[in-house]
């Protein structure tokens, strides 16, 4: 079946209202990457603020990336933080990673080399 984004954004956005994650998290990334829609950071934020509140680790990760780069919303070291951290505590590989950069250059945290190798 060949690539049809406009059918995908369609359908995500049905199943995204009805409150399924993985289509809240799937219309961040098109919004965010800008996947058959205009390129939207703001509208990618609200898609994987929604999954995120959900306990979705990707979508809590990828706001840690966005907060900490200034991607659809203020530039907010802690609040990239506070998202990594929920993602880290499942067992995200890349939000740990993340994270342990944060806690030894003391961004959005205070600076500790002890959490950073932990």
């Amino acid at each position: 079946m060949p690539q049809n984004y406009s059918e995908a954004l369609k359908w995500c956005s049905m199943a995204a209202q009805c409150g399924y994650v993985e289509a809240q998290f799937t219309l961040g990334v098109m919004y965010a990457e800008g996947l058959g829609v205009p390129r939207n950071g703001v509208e990618g934020v609200k898609w994987f603020h929604r999954a995120a509140e959900q306990g979705d680790p990707r979508s809590q990760h990828n706001l840690g990336r966005r907060y900490l780069d200034g991607q659809g919303v203020a530039r907010n070291d802690a609040e990239a933080a506070k998202w990594f951290r929920k993602a880290a505590e499942q067992g995200s590989a890349r939000s740990q990673a993340k994270l342990a950069v944060l806690y030894a250059k003391g961004t959005g945290v205070v600076q500790s080399d002890r959490e950073a190798l932990s």
